[in-house]
């Protein structure tokens, strides 16, 4: 098994693509049973067109640093980011490259800190953060590569790696399982978190690409709601109201704290964070801002009080699959463009600057 290990920045880009394919041959179930926390069906676009920006970014760039080329998939993801599923997707990329600068190889230990900084950076990306998610999806993926690299004792070689992606994924998949008795509305449409399982099906092309291995062909069986013959829970649902409004902004820390308040109480599923910093004389970093609300007017004018935001999007809830879907091409086209660029910004560590 060890020979077959690739655990290089090749890897990492094969693993983006792997992800790309895989969540579009699943993009369909998992708008299906996407009930939280909008039932607007287009999880799984969202995830699909993220990543997919995050994979295109990544196609020609040719570096041996495994932080490097994540952290280019990172803010090209974050940047390209679709809905809230694809928004915590993106901090979870870009959290990920951060312990993992001027590695050349995964390992395990350097693979169990980078869950464990993703988690952190997920959990405190959102207003309110919910269980019963991809949150708590990702949660259990980091303790239970934290806990058997505990015992390995900062064993580096690829058996140590192999180890913790088994149990990444093998948390990953309880944790799916779980999440229809951690929220009310998953229970009551009887089905599991479809960002959940998005990202249990990231883990798990990590896990195949570098062990060599094929994807688990049993890894969804028995999962609430999942099955072909399952109902799409959408069908008979009233319309759904609001917007989901989402741009990039540069802004202080102190003025994006402020605007999150702002936010939180004109909405909900308020995500903010950090991109990347930028070069203003009072210092600041470019975040990437999602939010759903009633009407987006109120919305724009508190976002355009305290900057030039940029990349706004205003989608209609009950529309949200069709508009990302006609955005997918843009999406690809904007990440490969913006490769070059992205890999002259600085690596930088915003856990000071998270909000709550």
């Amino acid at each position: 098994m060890q020979s077959k290990i690739a655990a290089n920045a090749l890897a990492v880009r094969r693993w983006l693509a792997k992800s790309e394919e895989t969540l579009g041959n699943h993009s369909d179930r998992l708008n299906a049973i996407n009930i939280f926390p909008v039932a607007d069906g287009d999880t799984g676009t969202n995830l699909y067109l993220t990543v997919r920006a995050a994979a295109a970014a990544t196609h020609d760039v040719e570096l041996p640093d495994v932080g490097a080329v994540l952290t280019v998939a990172g803010r090209a993801a974050m940047e390209n980011a679709r809905g809230n599923s694809g928004t915590l997707f993106s901090v979870f990329l870009s959290a990920l490259a951060e312990p993992l600068i001027g590695a050349t190889r995964l390992s395990g230990p350097l693979l169990a800190a980078a869950l464990q900084r993703s988690q952190i950076r997920a959990w405190s990306a959102l207003s309110e953060p919910m269980p019963g998610t991809m949150l708590s999806v990702l949660e259990a993926s980091a303790n239970a590569a934290s806990r058997v690299d505990a015992t390995q004792h900062g064993d580096d070689s690829n058996h140590g790696l192999a180890m913790v992606l088994d149990a990444a994924v093998v948390a990953a998949v309880e944790a799916v399982v779980q999440t229809e008795n951690q929220l009310g509305a998953l229970r009551e449409a009887k089905v599991v978190d479809a960002g959940g399982v998005g990202l249990l099906l990231v883990l798990d092309c990590l896990r195949s690409v570098v062990l060599g291995q094929e994807l688990e062909a049993e890894l969804l069986d028995g999962l609430s709601g999942y099955s072909v013959q399952d109902p799409h829970i959408h069908a008979n649902m009233p319309e759904i109201r609001g917007v989901e409004v989402m741009c990039t902004i540069n802004l202080s820390p102190l003025d994006a704290a402020g605007l999150r308040m702002q936010l939180d109480e004109l909405g909900d599923s308020v995500i903010m964070s950090a991109v990347s910093p930028v070069d203003v004389p009072d210092g600041g970093y470019r975040w990437r801002l999602h939010v759903h609300v009633p009407e987006s007017g109120p919305a724009l004018e508190l976002i355009h009080a305290v900057g030039d935001p940029s990349n706004v999007s205003v989608t209609q809830l009950s529309a949200a699959m069709d508009t990302a879907v006609e955005n997918a091409a843009a999406a690809k086209d904007t990440a490969v463009e913006n490769a070059a660029a992205l890999l002259n910004l600085s690596v930088f560590s915003p856990d000071a600057h998270e909000l709550r």
